[in-house]
C-alpha cells in the first residue's frame, strides 16, 4: 500500500500487486514516469529490490553502476529505473524490446493505459529472435518437451537426465501459464518461471520468461491473436512536444561469449546530432550518455524551440 502510494504522489504511475501501469503519452510524447529512489536495508540485495519495484535485475544494475549487486552497502541510496522512453514502433498488443530486457502491453481496449514488466530472454547462443507475431495459443499448466539439445546440455553442463516431456507441476520451469508465439515451428514461449531468479537477466533458452505474478496478471488481459513484436533498440530518443530531447542508452547485448563484459559502443542516431548541434553543453551529455549507457533517460536540452 505505501509503495503504491509512493508512486502515485511522486511519479504519477498508479501500481498494482501484479503489474506496473502507466499513463499511454500523447502520439507525439514518448517519455513516461518518474525516476524512483531507494535507500538499501541491512541484508538487501539488488535482486530483491528489483522485485519490489517490478523493474529488472540488470536494468538496476544498469542504473546504479559501481554498487555490489549482491551486498550493496546499507544506507546506498539507488535511482530505480521507472522513467522510460517508448521505443520507436508501433503502440500495439505486445512490444518486446530485448535490449532493455523489458515488455510492453498496450490493450487495445485500454487506450488510456500501458504496462511495463521486467523479462528474461535468450543467453549468448541461444538468443531470443527478433520477430513480428501473434498469440497463436494460450496455455495453463503447461508440459515442457525438452528439446534434443537442451537435454544434451543439462546432461553435459549439470549432470541432468531431462525425461521426454515434463509434465506441469513445481519441476516446470514454465510455470502455470504460457502463450504460444507463431513463430517458426512455435516453439517460442511467454511464460512464468519456478525459479526465484532470472527476470531481468539473459537466461532461457530463447523463450520470454516473466516473473510467476506478473504473468498471472499479464495472460486473462492477451487475445490469442494479439500482435507481438520482439525488437532491439539499445538506444531510445524523443523530442519531447515542449521541444525537450531525452536520450536512454542501454548496454548492447552481448553476440559472442567474448563480448560478456566488455563496452560496447553505441552511436548516435542523425537525428540526434542534429538537434545537439551547436549546443556544446548538449553535445556532452549526449557523449556522455553513449558512453555510461545507464538505461536512464538523460535529458539533452530542456525546454527548446529546436
Amino acid at each position: 500500500m505505501f509503495r503504491s502510494l509512493l508512486i502515485y504522489l511522486l511519479c504519477l504511475l498508479s501500481v498494482t500487486v501484479q503489474a506496473i501501469e502507466y499513463p499511454r503519452p500523447a502520439a507525439d510524447s514518448k517519455l513516461v514516469g518518474l525516476m524512483e529512489y531507494y535507500q538499501v536495508n541491512e541484508g538487501e540485495s539488488m535482486a530483491d529490490i528489483a522485485n519490489k519495484f517490478g523493474v529488472g535485475f540488470l536494468a538496476l544494475m544498469e542504473s546504479n553502476q559501481g554498487v555490489d549487486p549482491f551486498l550493496p552497502t546499507p544506507g546506498t541510496l539507488l535511482t530505480v529505473p521507472t522513467q522510460l522512453i517508448l521505443p520507436d514502433v508501433k503502440r500495439e498488443g505486445i512490444v518486446i524490446n530485448l535490449a532493455e530486457l523489458r515488455l510492453y502491453y498496450f490493450p487495445k481496449d485500454n487506450p488510456e493505459r500501458m504496462y511495463v514488466f521486467p523479462i528474461g530472454i535468450g543467453r549468448v547462443g541461444r538468443e531470443t529472435p527478433l520477430m513480428t507475431t501473434s498469440v497463436s495459443q494460450k496455455i495453463v499448466d503447461p508440459t515442457w518437451t525438452p528439446t534434443a539439445n537442451i537435454r544434451r546440455e543439462y546432461r553435459e553442463k549439470h549432470g541432468i537426465e531431462l525425461p521426454g516431456v515434463v509434465p506441469a507441476g513445481p519441476e516446470n520451469p514454465l510455470g502455470e501459464y504460457a502463450m504460444r508465439l507463431a513463430y517458426g515451428s512455435g516453439q517460442y514461449l511467454i511464460h512464468g518461471t519456478n525459479k526465484d531468479f532470472g527476470i531481468g537477466m539473459r537466461v532461457s533458452s530463447g523463450c520470454i520468461r516473466m516473473n510467476p505474478w506478473d504473468i498471472e496478471w499479464l495472460f486473462p488481459q492477451v487475445a490469442k491473436g494479439t500482435r507481438v513484436k520482439v525488437i532491439n533498440q539499445p538506444l531510445k530518443q524523443t523530442v519531447e512536444p515542449d521541444g525537450s530531447v531525452y536520450v536512454e542508452v542501454h548496454q548492447p547485448l552481448s553476440r559472442s561469449e567474448s563480448q560478456v563484459g566488455e563496452h560496447k559502443p553505441v552511436s548516435a542516431t542523425k537525428t540526434l546530432q542534429t538537434a545537439v548541434q551547436h549546443d556544446t553543453e548538449a553535445e556532452s551529455r549526449l557523449s556522455r550518455a553513449l558512453v555510461m549507457q545507464t538505461g536512464i533517460p538523460q535529458a539533452l536540452i530542456r525546454e527548446a524551440s529546436l
